[in-house]
């Protein structure tokens, strides 16, 4: 494109993406020596950057000045650097600043240009670099492990934040599978008021056998009525939300829609690229007071979805239009907004994330919500040696306030009649409900996201796309909509935890994502964290190849190269000991642990525990394939 501004003629030509990548021509590894070379060079599946190179090299010719206007974050920092270094020149280049496309901001911008953002361009440079040694060096090394034994060339990757990330889910599909439901007692009981029935859970002291629970049981019927010992009714507050953050927006589309962190990341791109929203690849929870809220609103209102909800905010707020800011920040963008530009042909899938980040938006500026909530806490009229509680609670909406325009998350009605401290409310029905511990739940995309966030791995921009890497390794299944570890993801983690810990590191990981914050602030200088990160991997690599050749073999074996000498009786891993794989193994080790607690509790013998076991849904795999194939006894 070619424009004309104060006189200037100024030539606008695209990238796409990352049009440059780190390459050496070295073989093996370690390997520290590497070069910024053209992406289509490199990678077959870039072919396509080819052409956008060439009109860059073309167009960038005896310019007067270079602008980088690409997405103002890391990634689009390091982009725009690259392509002025090679056809340009860095004396010569600008920076403009924006958070959303919509014309008025692209001209603030142009307007207010500044140098380059050094800072963000040598974190940029500095993750594109740990990544690269680290992701190469143990790729290398993992890979050359497995032609060793096998004399077969296969692809594995590992990586800073890949392999924790693989690690994390791993162990939850391990507990998972090794889970031994336990038994525990509560007391159910009905109650009548008013001729209905109500149900108050069991709020009481923990309830050690199923024979103690029967005496309870047995003497709360006998007394006939349980005493109101606690009446409260008040005034509840929902307050409004922040405007999303990408990760907020992530989770509630998982959790309203089913979406995946990378599709609603991908279709929130899209968005910004039709001038709909802001830049959504950001942190922050917090609206600028310099955004015109009134200006944004009065455009949604032309919206016919929206016209009516707009109308309604304007008589809440009485004009005055304050949002609600949530503590997380981001230093280069705001939190997601909508620029009142009028969707035109969004598909369902767009519509649903474009509608979310709406509601959101106005919901930030609405009033708290208002509930009556009422809680009773009841005892039985006789004592029994115990302390015994039951509790019934319910709530009912008195004014929705920020649920008007944000419904995805209205709470629950469930109104209870009132009740008068003392009374004596008479029992219906008290039985005995045995319940058993649940095992952690299957995981979701969204939840290893949300992990991958709160221990500082990872950026906005790049977690997702390192979940769907996983997945496209072939070390990660996705089963009904949840996540599963394959049986090459848990070998690659157990050599790793076994012989090469520290790339399983989140410690580790996390502390470069923290020397990249701070070469970001200018604390640290990029040279001195790479030079830190090459000394501890060539530590890791070191102590790597005095193990190569059992890494190997373990590696061959998962992946079907090699046969094990002795394979599991249950499975196709290798044999651990006594005719069984390492996780069998410890199924066996497990159920001989657990059943002294339930024959504490239930008085059952080993044979009766394995049955009883089999029934339940929430036993784990490995322990069911035990008790169904193998026939463990009590003593090893």
């Amino acid at each position: 494109y070619i424009m004309t501004n104060k006189k200037s003629k100024i030539i606008i030509a695209s990238a796409a993406g990352h049009l440059y990548g780190l390459h050496t021509s070295e073989r093996g590894y370690p390997v520290f020596s590497y070069e910024w070379r053209p992406l289509h060079e490199i990678d077959p599946s870039a072919k396509h950057t080819e052409k956008f190179i060439k009109l860059l090299e073309k167009v960038c010719k005896d310019a007067d000045y270079y602008i980088n206007a690409c997405d103002y974050d890391i990634e689009g920092s390091v982009i725009g650097y690259l392509i002025i270094l090679f056809h340009g020149s860095l004396e010569k280049a600008l920076r403009a600043k924006f958070s959303s496309l919509t014309p008025s901001e692209l001209r603030n911008a142009f307007n207010n240009l500044t140098t380059l953002d050094w800072e963000m361009i040598e974190a940029g440079l500095c993750r594109h670099e740990l990544d690269w040694i680290w992701g190469i060096n143990i790729s290398r090394a993992l890979m050359s492990s497995v032609k060793s034994v096998s004399g077969k060339k296969v692809v594995l990757s590992a990586g800073r934040v890949q392999t924790p990330t693989l690690k994390h889910v791993v162990e939850h599909e391990i507990e998972r599978n090794l889970f031994i439901p336990i038994p525990s007692y509560l007391l159910s009981v009905n109650i009548v008021k008013n001729n209905e029935k109500y149900h108050p859970e069991y709020k009481g002291e923990s309830i050690n056998t199923f024979l103690e629970a029967s005496e309870l049981a047995k003497t709360i019927r006998e007394a006939g009525y349980l005493k109101v010992v606690k009446y409260e009714e008040k005034k509840v507050y929902l307050h409004p939300p922040p405007a999303f953050n990408l990760g907020d927006l992530q989770e509630e589309a998982a959790r309203i829609y089913g979406f995946s962190p990378y599709k609603t990341q991908s279709i929130a791109e899209k968005l910004y690229l039709d001038a709909l929203i802001s830049y959504p690849r950001t942190n922050s929870q917090k609206l600028p007071p310099t955004l015109n809220y009134r200006g944004i609103l009065e455009k949604i209102k032309s919206i016919p979805n929206y016209s009516q909800l707009v109308n309604t905010l304007f008589q809440e707020t009485k004009g005055v239009l304050k949002p609600v800011q949530g503590p997380k920040d981001d230093p280069a963008h705001p939190a997601i907004y909508p620029t009142g530009v009028k969707p035109v042909n969004l598909k369902p899938d767009e519509w649903k994330i474009y509608d979310l980040i709406v509601r959101r938006f106005m919901a930030a500026f609405a009033s708290k919500a208002e509930l009556v909530h009422r809680n009773v806490v009841f005892k039985p009229i006789r004592g029994t040696g115990k302390n015994i509680v039951f509790q019934l609670t319910g709530q009912k909406i008195l004014f929705l306030g920020w649920l008007k325009y944000y419904p995805f998350s209205k709470p629950r009605e469930t109104m209870i009649p009132s009740f008068k401290l003392g009374e004596e409310v008479p029992i219906y029905s008290v039985r005995v409900r045995r319940t058993y511990s649940k095992p952690p739940e299957k995981i979701t995309r969204i939840k290893i996201l949300r992990w991958m966030e709160n221990v500082g791995i990872g950026t906005e921009a790049t977690r997702a796309r390192i979940i769907e890497l996983l997945f496209k390794r072939g070390y990660l299944r996705s089963v009904g909509g949840k996540v599963e570890a394959t049986n090459l993801g848990l070998g690659v983690i157990e050599v790793l935890i076994e012989h090469f810990p520290e790339i399983t590191s989140v410690e580790l990981t996390r502390y470069f994502e923290e020397e990249m914050e701070r070469i970001r602030k200018g604390e640290r200088k990029r040279s001195d964290v790479v030079r830190d990160a090459k000394k501890t991997l060539l530590s890791l690599i070191n102590s790597f190849e005095e193990k190569k050749s059992i890494i190997g073999k373990l590696l061959s074996y998962r992946l079907g190269l090699i046969s094990p000498e002795k394979k599991c009786l249950l499975c196709n891993r290798e044999e651990y000991y006594n005719g069984l794989c390492k996780y069998h193994y410890q199924a066996v080790e497990i159920l001989r642990q657990k059943y002294h607690v339930w024959r504490e509790k239930e008085g059952v013998s080993w044979n009766e525990y394995l049955k009883q076991l089999r029934k339940l849904r929430s036993t784990g795999k490995w322990v069911r394939e035990i008790i169904e194939n193998y026939s463990p006894t009590m003593e090893p």
